[in-house]
């Protein structure tokens, strides 16, 4: 498969987004995932276009690290910052 660590990335920002709405209380998937997936694309564009310390050949999956990073990262000032009622 040319594509698996794109699936990889876009999977894992979602088991991400859904254990942390899960863990939360369940506010609601959407905008879990919603701040999963920004949080996942700044780590894949800090690890590849501004730090360069990968690229997306095939051999190079650590940029998926970075990936899922940034979604903890998203993730943790969502929960952090949101307004609570």
């Amino acid at each position: 498969m040319q594509y698996a660590d794109i699936v990889i990335a876009i999977a894992g920002a979602l088991v991400l987004a859904w254990l942390a709405d899960l863990l939360t209380g369940r506010r609601g998937l959407f905008a879990t995932s919603l701040v999963s997936a920004v949080g996942a694309i700044a780590g894949w564009f800090l690890a590849v276009r501004v730090f360069a310390v990968a690229t997306m050949d095939q051999s190079q999956w650590i940029w998926i690290g970075w990936c899922m990073a940034g979604s903890i990262l998203a993730l943790g000032a969502y929960f952090l910052f949101r307004n609570k009622r």
